[in-house]
């Protein structure tokens, strides 16, 4: 979960699609992304986002929503992609039990990094999107071994 649901947490929905895909585990998990902001409801992802992951093999073709509490109950695992995020997830999440099904990515990234939370590259130029996609492919890899592995 990001703010707006236009670049980062969209970014790893699809990252997290493909990963699954080839390991033939699309079938085992239910994939998606919301942002906590009800800024960009319907909206497609920022199209810089959209270039960039395609570059790298990646269509990005969700459509924003803002987290509900639904959620909660729908998914094992609510991934935060900063601390405000984190914070506000933990506010949403309806019981204990339900909190404790929030992570944060960047504690799934291995590669060397000065990050403590996966940045917002919506106001940054072609670089901070980039960093975003190397730190959700390392985070969503590493991600999807300790679900497999759980």
């Amino acid at each position: 979960m990001c703010l707006g649901n236009i670049c980062r947490s969209p970014a790893a929905e699809g990252i997290m699609r493909a990963v699954c895909d080839a390991r033939s585990d699309a079938d085992r998990w239910e994939i998606d992304s919301a942002g906590t902001g009800n800024y960009h409801i319907g909206d497609l992802p920022d199209k810089r986002m959209r270039v960039h992951a395609h570059r790298r093999g990646y269509e990005l073709t969700h459509r924003a929503r803002q987290v509900r509490e639904a959620d909660f109950r729908d998914f094992d695992v609510i991934v935060a992609m900063d601390d405000a995020n984190e914070r506000n997830l933990r506010r949403l999440a309806p019981t204990v039990e339900d909190e404790a099904k929030i992570v944060r990515m960047i504690d799934y990234v291995t590669m060397a990094t000065r990050y403590d939370h996966v940045p917002d590259p919506y106001y940054e130029g072609s670089e901070g999107f980039e960093l975003v996609l190397d730190l959700l492919e390392n985070g969503c890899a590493n991600l999807a071994d300790a679900l497999a592995n759980s």
